[in-house]
């Protein structure tokens, strides 16, 4: 009978098995345990033993079996992104006011990236030009003066349209030594939900707060709050002396449940307040996919959380991790309304880049709630159009309220602005026309006695500040050849170009993939990190995949 007994739970075994084996392992550890609850005292326990390390064995080295007869469901895609409207051009006579707040993200950068290496044209809403361009950095002149930015501006002929003109616009934060940074109060911010369980997400997010870890000094803090079904703190604040403690709570999160994102966020906000440094760098750094499914998870519903708690002086950042579901444009928007940056990390590179080589532009603004405001000359100036910042765009009368919220700028980031012009006197398509007023004057007088082709206005507050202060920056018309311009100018504009290119922009006139590839190799400079010579290979693949 002890024979039979026994024989009979091998056959159980073999069967839970087979059947482990068919759907690829995943229910293997349950069937040994199932198999050890039915209490078979007479079952040598030996055998036992053998078959559930046979069991485990199988676990880690049987691949999934699937026949031929098994339909495979391709996992759906699900990524979000925002429809972009393109600026278009406008008159100077009728609109010569153009406002608009700074953007230092580079989230579209890195994720165009990441399409096009894996053998597709990203999305047209995946594609914001002015993260493209500032991605990069630029040699600008430091700045001198008592503001934090220094203003540089050239100005020549337009790459994808000659007739046209081209204005660029640099800003050059002070960079600080990271010795002399204010101490940081840093709450990490996890999505431990079961979306995150891949390899390119939450191993990627442990990998990358651990480098993130390593730049920090005694006197900065670090606290962790995870979010899945429900919310928690997993690491109360503790100092940057204690790297071993900090990456230990990091390297034990696991993934699995739902995701409670908003509760997430108010703990966090709770977290940074209690630990709050006066004049210091208080910021959350959410590291997600963005899928929120529980509690408060639409758009609207975020971003007035964000938009109150910003008031206790608390930063947001996001940054972004996998594909798939990647929610982009709710990132986007937390971060700009959390007085933050937005990045997607793609690989451990860009890990490396955001928040080491990048360590103080991420995470240490020197001013706040910067906004740009040209005023175009009429008697140069036909018309014109800024090249992306189509989310970043405001009101005439936004740029004197202090109470409207721009973008932050951080240790020895640039900035980076162009406009395309169309000059006086020459006849375009692109120009609309409406028909004459009626109630008033229908001419307004133009001041033809200046060299100044647009007048730059900047206001910025202090990062702690309520106040702003303004510079402004005459413009004059010293028109260049392209061929005679700086690297920065050059380099700029072909990723612009690029950019135009890849969203199929109604604006791309002459745009083509071998003059972005030939105006970029020419201005590539000293390139000590090779992202421009990266660069360059993204187009080359771009213009292979066009071609199919």
């Amino acid at each position: 009978m002890k024979i039979l007994i026994t024989a009979m739970a091998a056959m159980l075994l073999s069967t839970f098995i087979a059947c482990d084996q068919k759907t690829g392992g995943a229910s293997t550890k349950k069937a040994s345990n199932d198999t050890q609850e039915m209490n078979l005292v007479t079952v040598d326990q030996k055998a036992m033993s053998e078959s559930s390390k046979q069991n485990e064995e199988s676990e880690k080295l049987t691949p999934p079996v699937i026949t031929k007869d098994e339909e495979i469901t391709p996992p759906s895609n699900t990524e979000d992104y925002d429809n972009i409207v393109e600026n278009k051009f406008l008159a100077a006579t009728q609109n010569p006011l153009s406002t608009f707040s700074i953007d230092v993200d580079e989230a579209a950068y890195s994720n165009v990236r990441r399409y096009l290496q894996n053998g597709s044209i990203p999305p047209a809403g995946a594609v914001r030009i002015e993260e493209m361009i500032n991605y990069f950095d630029y040699d600008y002149a430091k700045p001198v003066a008592d503001h934090p930015f220094s203003v540089n501006t050239e100005i020549s002929d337009c790459p994808w349209s000659p007739e046209h003109k081209l204005v660029h616009i640099g800003l050059q934060g002070k960079e600080i030594a990271v010795n002399n940074l204010p101490a940081s109060n840093m709450v990490f911010l996890v999505d431990v939900s079961g979306s995150m369980d891949e390899p390119n997400k939450l191993p990627l997010v442990q990998a990358s707060m651990n480098m993130l870890v390593d730049q920090l000094r005694e006197q900065d803090k670090v606290a962790i709050v995870v979010y899945a079904g429900n919310a928690g703190l997993v690491l109360p604040s503790t100092s940057g002396a204690n790297k071993v403690r900090i990456k230990e709570a990091i390297d034990n999160l696991q993934a699995g449940g739902s995701t409670a994102g908003g509760e997430g966020i108010k703990l966090a906000y709770k977290t940074a307040t209690e630990n709050f440094i006066a004049n210091g760098n208080n910021r959350i750094i959410l590291a997600t996919d963005g899928d929120f499914n529980v509690g408060i998870s639409s758009d609207d519903e975020l971003v007035r959380l964000v938009e109150q708690e910003r008031k206790s002086g608390v930063f947001l950042s996001v940054l972004g991790f996998g594909m798939g579901n990647y929610k982009d444009n709710k990132m986007q928007q937390l971060a700009d309304k959390g007085n933050g940056n937005h990045s997607y990390i793609d690989n451990i590179n860009e890990a490396r880049k955001v928040l080491v080589n990048e360590f103080g532009s991420t995470l240490f603004a020197i001013a706040k709630d910067v906004k740009i405001q040209v005023e175009f000359n009429p008697a140069k100036v036909q018309a014109y159009r800024l090249v992306g910042y189509e989310n970043r765009m405001l009101a005439a009368e936004d740029f004197n309220d202090d109470t409207k919220d721009a973008g932050e700028l951080g240790s020895g980031h640039t900035v980076t602005a162009l406009y395309e012009i169309i000059p006086t006197g020459i006849k375009d398509n692109f120009i609309k026309t409406v028909d004459p007023l009626k109630y008033q004057a229908n001419t307004k007088k133009v001041i033809s006695n200046t060299d100044e082709i647009m007048t730059i206005k900047l206001r910025y507050k202090q990062p702690t500040g309520d106040v702003s202060k303004l510079i402004t920056h005459p413009v004059m018309d010293d028109h260049i050849l392209l061929t005679n311009t700086s690297d920065n100018f050059r380099f700029s504009a072909a990723v612009a170009e690029f950019g135009l290119l890849l969203r199929g922009s109604a604006y791309k006139q002459q745009a083509s993939y071998s003059h972005v590839t030939s105006l970029a190799k020419g201005a590539k400079g000293s390139d000590k990190n090779g992202y421009r010579a990266e660069f360059i290979s993204l187009v080359q693949s771009a213009t292979s995949l066009a071609k199919k």
